[in-house]
């Protein structure tokens, strides 16, 4: 009877439990070659895994310092960014930083995973890079994968890593550096997301958010 090869340690790493637990639904579907441990960014891995899968939602870019400091801590033996945003540049920099995969939050759950073990082998897995596109009323994020905070009350993911970050008590510019946006996309994804909650204005949507689950959970949640 052949010997079944052991499955690879995987963690998702978001601040958000709705989050990692979509994540690990959407690829629990597809593969049992995962044993997966459900984390916030801010604890990192407690223990070595294979694979980080560090997700983008409400948070800091591949450029920022989660994911320096995740691939310089060594409890990853490889990191992997999560993410709508596949600037060119930021590529780069997430390469540059160390991580060993960069995929796109526009793959089927199946690519995904395929991907995932494509990386444990050794690989380097890239997601090819494209241009923003302004938003013109329609979202690429409209369908998407796993879940986030507010896809009941029908956010995409776009708008609601908007309502995350006003939540968070960032500024348009600041949304705009951390998500790779202009400011002009980031303000039509907020108008876009102000007509679906009913607010208009800056304070009522951070009140919103707060009783919406848009404060990123405290404390990790861990289960392997």
């Amino acid at each position: 009877m052949p010997i079944k090869p052991p499955r690879i340690r995987l963690a998702l790493l978001n601040d958000y439990e709705v989050v990692v637990r979509g994540l690990r639904s959407m690829l629990e579907k597809h593969t049992e070659r995962f044993a997966i441990v459900e984390l916030n960014v801010n604890a990192g891995p407690s223990q070595r895994v294979d694979i980080a899968l560090y997700d983008t939602f409400g948070r800091a870019q591949a450029d920022g310092p989660g994911v320096g400091q995740l691939v310089r801590s060594g409890l990853a033996d490889k990191v992997v960014v999560y993410s709508w945003n596949l600037d060119a540049d930021l590529i780069r920099k997430a390469v540059d930083a160390g991580v060993r995969g960069y995929l796109s939050k526009r793959t089927t759950a199946a690519e995904l995973t395929g991907n995932l073990e494509r990386i444990h082998r050794g690989e380097l897995v890239l997601a090819p890079p494209q241009p923003e596109i302004e938003p013109d009323g329609s979202d690429p994020t409209a369908v998407g994968f796993g879940d986030w905070p507010g896809r009941p009350m029908g956010l995409t993911q776009r708008e609601a890593d908007m309502i995350a970050m006003i939540t968070q008590g960032l500024s348009n510019q600041e949304i705009a550096s951390t998500a790779y946006l202009s400011i002009n996309s980031v303000k039509s994804y907020i108008r876009q997301a102000y007509r679906k909650i009913d607010v208009d204005s800056r304070s009522k949507a951070v009140l919103w958010g707060i009783e919406h689950g848009f404060r990123p959970d405290a404390s990790a949640q861990r289960r392997s």
